[in-house]
């Protein structure tokens, strides 16, 4: 994170396990609020959010994890990747 503008009141918020602080007043209102603190995994899920990712790592590892014992979970997932397979050969 970048140094804070002196002088200017912030706003925290509390969102899932995650503390966000953003700036109160004009003009700095308009900057996106960002992660301060909150749980490790709130925290990772927040920061994955922001990139724009579905879920985290450790989820993607816990989605593979249960696709060995549950068939549902496993059949989805290969089909998500023969999707994938297609599409990235179609580039």
């Amino acid at each position: 994170m970048g140094s804070l503008i002196p002088g200017q009141t912030l706003i925290y918020e509390r969102v899932d396990d995650v503390v966000y602080a953003r700036y109160r007043d004009e003009p700095y209102r308009d900057i996106p609020r960002w992660v301060i603190g909150g749980t490790p995994d709130g925290c990772e899920r927040a920061r994955a959010k922001e990139q724009g990712d579905l879920f985290t790592y450790s989820e993607w590892q816990d989605i593979n994890e249960m696709a060995r014992t549950n068939k549902a979970i496993s059949q989805y997932l290969h089909k998500i990747l023969d999707i994938y397979l297609l599409a990235k050969d179609s580039k």
